[in-house]
């Protein structure tokens, strides 16, 4: 599949870019996508959740009343869950949220969800560009050149690119990352995937490897 190739400035460049069909135009595998999806958002919990038990609160150990002739209920601790300040009653404990997949099935995620934006139009080539000075407004013009800066976007780099990095950082709508940082669930995020020339090549050679 080739697409056309675009400058800075939004205009054709009179090139075409070679997108493979194995990488861009699959049968998509939507369960692939849900479980890729699903455990990237697990991996954001931190897991650090904890509240503490009637064994872990400081608190004297005497029994508060006596026994029988109170006319209300038995009580041994002051920590018991039933009164304030004591101990909560089957509270969160930390967790670990991790999930493993194996990595032919993230592939397969991957490559579907390239291919559904591919099937959108939402994906758009652009020649490699660099910033002499990192600057905010310089990065939104390209991206109002391209007629995305009220879109969500994903600028997917070659190589770790400073200038481009450091200028957008300050603009929320959009995120740049390189081609071995891509995710099934940032492509789907995005409303639109602008793939530098230099990538291209990183991003089939990622997902094609067996």
């Amino acid at each position: 599949m080739k697409i056309a190739v675009l400058d800075i400035k939004g205009k054709d460049t009179g090139r075409k870019a070679n997108l493979s069909d194995d990488v861009f135009a699959i049968e998509p595998n939507e369960h692939a996508v849900y479980l890729d999806v699903k455990q990237y958002l697990a991996h954001q919990r931190q897991g650090t959740h904890k509240a503490k038990e009637r064994a872990e609160i400081a608190g004297s150990t005497r029994k508060i009343k006596k026994q029988k002739g109170t006319g209300t209920a038995r009580a041994g601790s002051i920590k018991s869950p039933i009164f304030r300040g004591g101990g909560r009653i089957f509270g969160p404990r930390p967790k670990d949220y991790t999930q493993k997949l194996n990595k032919n099935l993230k592939r397969l995620a991957r490559k579907s969800a390239l291919t559904l934006k591919s099937k959108d139009n939402a994906i758009i080539v652009v020649e490699d560009f660099d910033f002499d000075t990192p600057r905010t407004k310089d990065f939104v013009e390209v991206l109002k050149t391209l007629g995305i800066e009220n879109k969500k976007s994903l600028i997917v780099l070659g190589d770790s690119n400073k200038g481009v990095y450091l200028s957008s950082r300050n603009f929320k709508g959009s995120e740049v990352i390189t081609n071995s940082e891509l995710s099934t669930y940032k492509i789907l995020n995005a409303n639109s995937v602008v793939l530098l020339e230099s990538s291209l090549e990183g991003i089939e050679s990622n997902l094609n490897k067996q």
